[in-house]
Parts: C-alpha cells; sequence; structure tokens
C-alpha cells in the first residue's frame, strides 16, 4: 500500500482537504480556503452578485453574500460603513449598487451606532438621484420610515446646492419605482431658502404653466428649460435649449435623440459615463461623421498633416482628448469595466438586444482600449520576475463581471493581466484549465483582441496548481505567479499552495502567489497561513497597485 495516495501535507489530491488545514469543499467538489467576512464583503462590494457564477445562481449567491454581510455588521456595523464610503467614493467598484445595498442593510439590521453612521453616509454613497433611488427600494426591504429615516432623506435635498439639486431632479427623474416626488412627500424636508422651496414645489406640484420668456432665476431657468424642450416642435428649438442652458441628454424628449446635430449639440458637455453609453448611438446616427467623410477619416487626416483648421469642424478630436485624458477619467470616477463594457459593446458594431447597429470607428476603439489602463491610475512597475496565470476552464466562462453581457470572468481576467503586462517589463503569460495552453497576450495588442483571442482558448477541467508545475517544468524562474480564478479547482493530484511550497524549494526562489478573485463566491486557493500569499478582489480599481507593493514586499 502507497499510504501518500491518501494522506500528504505535501502533495494531496484537490479533492482531498490538505491534512491539518482549515480547507472547505468548494462549488465544484475540491477543496480550498475559505475567504473570511471581510474579504468576501470587498467581494460583494466589487463585483456584485449579477448574473451568478457556473456553479451559483444570482438568488443563491446573493442570499450568501447578503448573510456575510450581515454577519460583519454584527461585529462591527461601523467598519462596514466606513469600508463602503470607501469603495463607493473612490470609485473602485464597477457599480454602486452593491455599496447601496450593503448601506441599507447597515441602516435597517445594525445597532443604533450602526443605523446613524450608515444615515449619516448616504449622501457620500448616494451621489445622484437615481442613487438615491436604489438606496430608498433596498432601505424598505430593511426597515420602515421612521424620524432619523426621514431626516437623513431630507438632508439629501436640503444640503445639496441648488444647482446641482435642480440638475439632479431633471436628470434622475424616476427609478426602481421611486421618483423626487415620492421621496419628499415621505421625508418632508423644511427650509427657508426659497429658491429650494419653488424646486420642491416643481417636483411636487409642476407649474401651472411654461411662459415663452426664461424663468428669471438663474437656478428655475433649469426647470424652466427642461418643461420647454417638451413644447419644442424643431430642431433648432432643442439645440438652443441645449447650448444656452446646459440641458443633460436624458431630458430631450425621445423624437429628438436620432437626430445628429443634436447629439453634436450635447456632445461637448457630455458627462464621460454618459458619452461611454451613448458611442455607439451617436455612431449609428451619424453624429460622429461630417458630410460624406467620417470624423474618423477626418482625424486621421488630421493627425497625419497636423492639420488643426480640420480640428474646427469635427467633434471626433475633442472626444478621444476626453476619453484619454487621465485627470477627467478620475474625476468623473470613470471604472475599468464602464471603458470594458464600452469596448466590448462597441466594437462589436451591434447591440446585445434591439437592432442597432453601426460601424465602428477604429480610432474609438484605440481611445478606448488606451482609457482601460488610464482608468486604473498610475501603477507602478516592480521590476520582478512575474507569471500571468489565466484560469480558462469552463467555470470562467458562467456568469458575468457586474452583469456586463458577454464580460465573463475567463475573458475580463485576460483584459485584467493586462494592466499588469503593460507596465512589467518580466512577464510570462500563460493560460491554464486541466492543462497548460500558452498564449502571446501584449499589451501591445489592442484589448477587443486579447479579448477575442482569449474567448478562442477551449475550455476545460479547472486544475489552479498547473501555472506553478509547469514554471518548475520549464525551468521558469518567477518571484510572482498572479492567478486570476474563481478557485473552484478540484481535477488536480497537488494543491496550488503545495505546488509553489514544492517550487520554492526546488529553485531556491521565495515566489509569492497573488489569486486575484474574479467572482463574488467564498472560496480563494492562497494559504491564509502564508505570508506569501495574498487573496485581492478582481477588478478593484485599486488591485493591481496592491498587487505591485506585495510583489516587492510594502505592507
Amino acid at each position: 500500500m502507497n499510504f501518500t495516495t491518501y494522506f500528504s501535507t505535501q502533495r494531496t489530491p484537490q479533492s482531498m482537504a490538505i491534512p491539518g488545514t482549515t480547507q472547505v469543499m468548494n462549488s465544484a467538489g475540491g477543496y480550498a480556503w475559505s475567504v473570511d467576512d471581510w474579504a468576501r464583503l470587498d467581494r460583494f462590494l466589487v463585483l456584485g452578485t449579477e448574473g451568478g457564477t457556473y456553479y451559483i445562481g444570482e438568488q443563491k449567491l446573493t442570499l450568501e453574500n447578503a448573510q456575510v454581510i450581515q454577519q460583519c455588521i454584527a461585529a462591527d456595523g461601523q467598519r462596514v460603513v466606513a469600508r463602503i464610503v470607501e469603495i463607493s467614493v473612490a470609485g473602485r467598484a464597477p457599480k454602486n449598487d452593491p455599496a447601496l445595498f450593503a448601506l441599507a442593510m447597515c441602516a435597517g439590521l445594525g445597532d443604533e451606532a450602526t443605523r446613524k453612521a450608515a444615515l449619516a453616509a448616504l449622501p457620500q454613497v448616494a451621489r445622484i438621484g437615481t442613487h438615491l433611488f436604489h438606496f430608498l427600494a433596498y432601505v424598505e426591504l430593511f426597515r420602515g420610515w421612521g424620524r432619523a429615516m426621514r431626516r437623513a432623506v431630507a438632508d439629501w435635498y436640503n444640503v445639496m446646492p441648488t444647482e446641482r439639486l435642480a440638475y439632479q431632479v431633471i436628470k434622475y427623474q424616476q427609478r426602481d419605482g421611486w421618483s423626487h416626488r415620492d421621496a419628499l412627500r415621505l421625508a418632508h424636508p423644511r427650509t427657508v431658502d426659497a429658491q429650494r422651496n419653488a424646486i420642491y414645489h416643481w417636483i411636487t406640484q409642476g407649474w401651472s404653466s411654461v411662459g415663452a420668456e426664461p424663468h428669471e432665476d438663474e437656478v428655475l431657468r433649469k426647470l424652466w428649460a427642461f418643461e420647454r424642450a417638451k413644447l419644442a416642435t424643431t430642431e433648432g428649438e432643442i439645440i438652443e435649449l441645449i447650448q444656452r442652458y446646459d440641458l443633460p441628454w436624458e431630458t430631450i424628449p425621445t423624437q429628438w435623440l436620432g437626430s445628429p446635430a443634436v447629439w453634436r449639440s450635447l456632445l461637448p458637455k457630455l458627462p464621460l459615463t454618459a458619452l461611454l453609453r451613448n458611442l455607439a448611438r451617436m455612431t449609428a446616427n451619424g453624429a460622429l461623421s461630417v458630410g460624406s467623410t467620417t470624423m474618423g477619416q477626418k482625424l486621421e487626416r488630421w493627425l497625419r498633416n497636423n492639420d488643426r483648421s480640420l480640428a474646427a469642424d469635427a467633434m471626433l478630436p475633442e472626444l478621444l482628448q476626453r476619453l484619454t485624458d487621465q485627470r477627467q477619467l478620475t474625476q468623473a470616477r470613470i471604472h475599468p469595466i464602464a471603458v470594458l463594457s464600452a469596448l466590448h459593446t462597441y466594437g462589436r458594431g451591434h447591440g446585445v438586444r434591439g437592432k442597432l447597429s453601426w460601424e465602428p470607428l477604429t480610432s474609438i476603439i484605440d481611445a478606448l482600449d488606451q482609457a482601460f489602463y488610464l482608468s486604473f491610475g498610475n501603477v507602478e512597475a516592480t521590476g520582478k520576475r512575474i507569471v500571468l496565470a489565466l484560469d480558462v476552464s469552463g467555470s470562467m466562462a458562467g456568469g458575468e463581471i457586474a452583469g456586463v453581457p458577454g464580460l465573463t470572468p475567463r475573458v475580463a481576467s485576460a483584459a485584467m493581466a493586462m494592466v499588469t503586462a503593460a507596465v512589467e517589463s518580466q512577464v510570462t503569460t500563460v493560460a491554464f484549465g486541466h492543462e497548460m495552453v500558452r498564449v502571446n497576450l501584449s499589451p501591445r495588442q489592442r484589448l477587443d483582441d486579447i479579448i477575442k483571442q482569449t474567448d478562442r482558448i477551449p475550455f476545460g477541467r479547472t486544475d489552479c496548481a498547473l501555472p506553478m508545475i509547469w514554471a518548475q517544468g520549464n525551468g521558469v524562474e518567477a518571484d510572482a505567479f498572479i492567478v486570476y480564478t474563481d478557485s473552484e479547482t478540484w481535477c488536480g493530484q497537488i494543491h496550488p499552495a503545495q505546488a509553489l511550497q514544492e517550487y520554492r524549494r526546488r529553485t531556491g526562489i521565495a515566489a509569492k502567489l497573488i489569486v486575484v478573485g474574479m467572482v463574488s463566491n467564498g472560496f480563494s486557493i492562497a494559504d491564509p497561513n502564508d505570508g506569501g500569499m495574498l487573496d485581492v478582489v478582481g477588478f478593484d480599481a485599486a488591485t493591481p497597485q496592491l498587487m505591485a507593493d506585495f510583489i516587492v514586499g510594502q505592507e
């Protein structure tokens, strides 16, 4: 009998737990470590649960994460609120919905101090009208409208500068069955500010009539322009209102949104988030073209000849400059996933739903490619030897990242890996399922090409130990292995942590392992008792620099 087949601390099949450890069974039937509640809270806040995973449906995954949040609230509710604010305000998550849901849980299920902290944090986390409506829909699942709740919502309206409030109430009018009228009628905000009271009157009762002349109050003039837009009968009227009163695109009546001229008038002050979402629409309706010459062709002439006169009537150069301005991307809290989603959609040339189609402009795709890297901020190079290992097994092809159609964990991990590859000089990129696949991914490639290339790799079973086994067998020297995975490993004859330890012994290199969790489940292949292993959240905008700091030894 070979007793090591059944009991070994150095080489254990992944279908069994490593003896003497706290490993638990993952969803695939293999064994991994369970991440603690606080790590899973981070995964939920960043990755959410939309679409579920390959093994767990959206409903079950949401319930599991909600239970974890509840446990964190019971342990230290004010710490949960602080973490929600930190991740939301910094724009580290693709969507703000998980933060709003968790904040609603804190406001409804926490102790008195936690509820007070959650409601005080409402303006920081619910920064726009849509956020407020999401929060109101969520919080009613956990509590009623008591005095503290009414005061918190009233403060959201009373504290906001009136100019910004007027913009909010016309731009974000209703969502999730809520409107500003509903919120005001429940919150009863009181103020002696005549201007603010006039906004509240318009929200709850409207105006009996709208004159042809602009309102005498500069702030209320925004509401007047919104009402006049409803009455516009010509394209010229709409364009004049947009240009003179900075109307956001959400306030434009639907019949005018097919007009290229209307979109050209909107473009100079169109927020970056709205710009990303409407690139396809503007290309399809001709807003990004002049006569018979596409803006892309004009831009290419402009760049080739440095002819500034060509840019005078071209909107595209300005659009591209905004997309690739890191300062503007940061100020607008543009998350990498938002850019990747826009790139994924725009490059396809047709929508997932509906019949809209367009001819993608190469210059826009290139700008989105650059914006993706810029949206992570300044990531410093480590100068170390790094193996980037992409889990392309079957389970990584299930579910979606942040609910983006077609953006599976296996596709998204390739894009995220390129952020590290773009700044490091000694990188080897591999992919694995139940066998190794060499992939020639380079940051010099466009992301849309990388996504297509990754998506063509055959699926397989999951063995997360393969990157370390392969490196040892092929004489690859690595200071760090970065594995992008869902940690649903199960088919190997040695655990990933054991494979790393064996690599260290055989090579004499104190190699580190970073596990990038690409779904919000509760598992990790990183041994929590090994200081040379780190578990991080995929697509947290802060993750690439955090990984770099860990590799070079900074705390």
